[in-house]
């Protein structure tokens, strides 16, 4: 099975863009033409939990370095591949080490309301906006990027609810927030009058947080997300922290979500010894700009 899907996503990228070659060294590294870009293939069966599992060879990702380049995630029944810029996550595999294989361990979590990738050492992120050729086409063919306009706190926090509207949840905002609501990138969606029911511990943290998902006329929270623009991130994870020290029987997913460039940031403050014992740094995923904004135009082509 691994062979026919590494195949099938082989010759769909060869009928795309011609020639191919692999690299020296590797069974899974691809050329597409002459250095245009570089591929690392993947491929994992689906286990429980809906979740896959790949190793990331340490000298594969090295022969990434320096050029323009992807991890490509591929798993049994998958309608599009999950295709990576190694850029946004180098940094991720270079404050990280490898396990004494000397690979890096990932793992794609299939979500109901998304995938998200793990990395080992470093967390969850959010892998929505990399599924699918049209977002690898944009990157391999330079006269065609898109990037993400210079989104604000408040159009963040309406591109998310209306992704989770999209998705079929009700939505929860803050009621202050809710007139800065920009319709003007997003369409429209109704804000849950009442505030989601919670232990009295918490009741008020919850009803601060930025955006959350619920399921349709149901009190529990599904995904709850904080948009730290320019806020310290490490605020956001203690709300979050509070909500799930009270609420983890329920489960609920969280993201803070910010621009790429506190990545890094978020990183450090997951990893701290407190967000470790609670458990929320295996729940919490990180949520970037592009990728709230590639979710959304997905969502509305489907």
């Amino acid at each position: 099975m691994a062979n026919e899907i590494k195949a099938a996503f082989v010759g769909e990228l060869k009928r795309r863009y011609g020639t191919l070659r692999k690299l020296e060294g590797s069974y899974s590294l691809l050329e597409i033409g002459k250095d245009l870009a570089r591929v690392y293939v993947r491929y994992s069966k689906v286990h429980g939990a809906h979740r896959t599992f790949y190793g990331l060879r340490q000298e594969d990702l090295r022969q990434l370095a320096g050029h323009l380049s992807f991890i490509c995630f591929l798993w049994d029944g998958q309608d599009e591949p999950v295709l990576v810029p190694f850029s946004d996550y180098e940094d991720v595999f270079r404050s990280t080490s490898p396990a004494s294989d000397g690979q890096y361990k990932a793992q794609v979590f299939l979500n109901e309301d998304g995938i998200e990738l793990y990395i080992a050492q470093a967390g969850r992120f959010s892998a929505e906006g990399y599924v699918g050729w049209a977002a690898f086409e944009m990157l391999v063919d330079t006269s065609r990027i898109e990037t993400a306009p210079d989104l604000s706190h408040t159009q963040v926090q309406t591109l998310l609810g209306a992704i989770g509207s999209t998705k079929g949840y009700d939505i929860w905002i803050p009621p202050n927030d809710r007139p800065k609501l920009d319709w003007s990138i997003a369409d429209c969606f109704e804000c849950r009058r009442v505030v989601p029911s919670a232990p009295k511990g918490v009741i008020d943290t919850l009803q601060e947080v930025d955006v959350i998902w619920l399921g349709r006329g149901s009190n529990d929270p599904q995904s709850l997300f904080e948009v730290e623009h320019s806020t310290p991130v490490y605020s956001g994870l203690l709300r979050f922290n509070d909500i799930h020290l009270v609420m983890s029987h329920l489960r609920p997913r969280f993201s803070v979500v910010a621009k790429d460039g506190r990545r890094d940031l978020f990183i450090r403050q997951i990893s701290r010894a407190t967000f470790k014992m609670s458990g929320l740094s295996e729940l919490c995923t990180f949520l970037d700009y592009l990728n709230v904004f590639g979710w959304y135009g997905r969502c509305r082509t489907k």
